[in-house]
């Protein structure tokens, strides 16, 4: 690195009108590089990227963000106005621990939750007093300590440092959540799926969540259209006493139904016939579920968001097969895709994606 503070590093070239697109993806993909400055080149923006993208990343790029290219830039590197996690223990790990630290936080209100690798058993304690010491709103790190249970979509968790407490309120384009990360559900990383979806409703319309959680995409949806009616499903008690919770923080009592049960029994008592739209946030089981989503739609169909999980090669192809087939099994059929997009990363080479179909 030169006097200048610059040195050549991987980087994305775009289009500058497509910049908040952009980091907004890489963000979702953890691509982006935070310890550089974003820099121009005439009409094009330079962004760094922390490693080079994988093949179904790069297609997704492409679909999202048209003309790009990635190569060598000379960037120019941040000045450190607070410390990470990397310097706190840069003297305190190996190398090879160094290069384990986890990349990315959760944060869920003054909540930070991490992974911890293989690399790390043993130092969970000393990786969380790092995150404290670098992230000041956070009062409580939790370590994920197995997988989400499929049904009630609950993760065990491990506290390594702060307080202890697992309830909080997180805030998310201007909605409130109070939520015990034990008991429920909730994502930072949908922040941006329940923003574009909420979007896309109108006025007028009735809406079924069908695995609501503590209330993110309903109550969105009901901050910015003041003629819309959602019910919200959720199997986890917990979840739904957070909602109704929710529902009154954010003042949408006359728009957001909750209601406690299985989807597919709460659709077949009382909701059928009655969605314009339907949302399906359960990627590990909603293709279960799609005869009921069928079943709850209008006579004359209406819009699903189809969220699922798909593995390389060609993940956005298989997501979209998976759903027209079931779709039509159903009785209905799969008019056309409006949108289909990745997520974020599951796994190595598997993702969470959505599919957004209108169903006649």
């Amino acid at each position: 690195m030169g006097e200048d503070n610059t040195t050549e590093v991987l980087c994305l070239q775009l289009d500058r009108q497509r910049g908040e697109s952009a980091l907004r993806i890489l963000r979702e993909l953890q691509l982006l590089d935070s310890s550089f400055r974003i820099g121009r080149k005439e009409a094009r923006l330079l962004v760094p990227l922390l490693r080079n993208p994988s093949e179904t990343e790069l297609s997704l790029l492409r679909a999202e963000l048209g003309n790009i290219e990635i190569g060598q830039c000379a960037m120019t590197k941040l000045p450190h106005s607070s410390h990470t996690i990397f310097d706190v223990l840069k003297d305190q790990l190996a190398p090879h621990q160094l290069a384990s630290l986890p990349r990315s936080i959760d944060i869920v209100g003054e909540i930070g939750i991490i992974e911890i690798p293989e690399e790390l058993q043993g130092l969970e304690e000393t990786v969380g007093k790092a995150v404290l010491e670098t992230n000041k709103n956070i009062r409580t790190v939790l370590a994920k300590a197995g997988p989400i249970s499929a049904e009630r979509r609950l993760r065990q968790f491990r506290v390594i440092a702060g307080s202890g407490i697992t309830e909080t309120t997180h805030k998310e384009y201007g909605c409130s959540f109070r939520v015990d990360v034990t008991k429920a559900y909730f994502s930072p990383r949908l922040s941006l799926e329940h923003d574009r979806v909420a979007d896309q409703v109108r006025e007028g319309e009735t809406v079924i969540d069908m695995f609501a959680g503590v209330g993110p995409f309903a109550i969105q949806i009901a901050r910015r259209r003041k003629d819309v009616r959602i019910y919200a499903i959720d199997l986890n008690e917990d979840a739904i006493r957070y909602l109704q919770e929710n529902i009154r923080l954010n003042r949408v009592g006359d728009r957001v139904v909750p209601l406690c049960g299985d989807a597919r029994a709460v659709i077949k008592a009382s909701l059928a016939g009655k969605a314009d739209r339907i949302i399906m946030n359960l990627p590990a089981r909603a293709i279960e579920y799609v005869d009921v989503a069928c079943l709850s739609l209008k006579p004359e169909g209406g819009i699903v968001h189809y969220y699922t999980f798909a593995s390389d090669p060609d993940p956005l192809k298989k997501a979209e097969d998976e759903l027209s087939e079931a779709v039509t099994k159903a009785g209905r059929r799969l008019e056309r895709r409006l949108h289909s997009r990745i997520v974020k990363g599951a796994a190595p080479h598997e993702w969470l994606l959505v599919v957004d179909g209108l169903i006649r």
